[in-house]
């Protein structure tokens, strides 16, 4: 279920610009929940866009506070954003900030299988460094993979305002 932004004017639907920012963004803001509080751990991340899924993945220690809360609920919620530019304004409420941002929900999942965790991690390495990489399995095994489905996603952006613009 897509909920919308409430800046429309704002928001991106074409999976074209919604791929770009995908790959100039390198940092995933990963919501996990723990107990009645929210955990907030910032991660390098890889994605696949396959007829309109989403799936990010992210890999980390085989042990901690992130794989326990995983384990325990695997709901989660990110965000992610770039092109952050602060811009001036005649008056306080002219200031403001461009970006473009991805934000969404969706269930994580610890990979495994070792062959599925091969793949994903050169999905991720594809993604930050925009080069192919091969994994043994020993260099696998010694590290969690985050797969995460996502089931809804909004992204947006807010252009510079016409004056601040050359």
């Amino acid at each position: 279920m897509n909920r919308g932004i409430t800046r429309r004017e704002r928001e991106v639907t074409d999976r074209n610009e919604i791929i770009e920012i995908l790959d100039k963004c390198k940092i995933v803001h990963l919501g996990l929940i723990d107990g009645n509080l929210p955990y907030v751990v910032p991660m390098n991340y890889g994605y696949t866009m396959e007829e309109g899924q989403l799936t990010l993945y992210m890999h980390g220690a085989t042990k901690g506070r992130k794989t326990d809360l995983i384990r325990t609920n695997p709901n989660v919620f990110f965000e992610m954003e770039c092109d952050v530019t602060p811009f001036d304004g005649k008056a306080a409420c002219q200031y403001g900030t461009s970006y473009q941002s991805i934000m969404g929900e969706g269930r994580a999942e610890i990979l495994d299988d070792i062959e599925e965790k091969k793949k994903a991690l050169s999905i991720f390495m594809k993604s930050q460094t925009g080069r192919e990489f091969e994994f043994q399995d020993k260099m696998v095994s010694v590290v969690n993979v985050i797969k995460i489905q996502v089931s809804d996603y909004t992204a947006k952006r807010r252009p510079l305002p016409l004056m601040m613009q050359v």
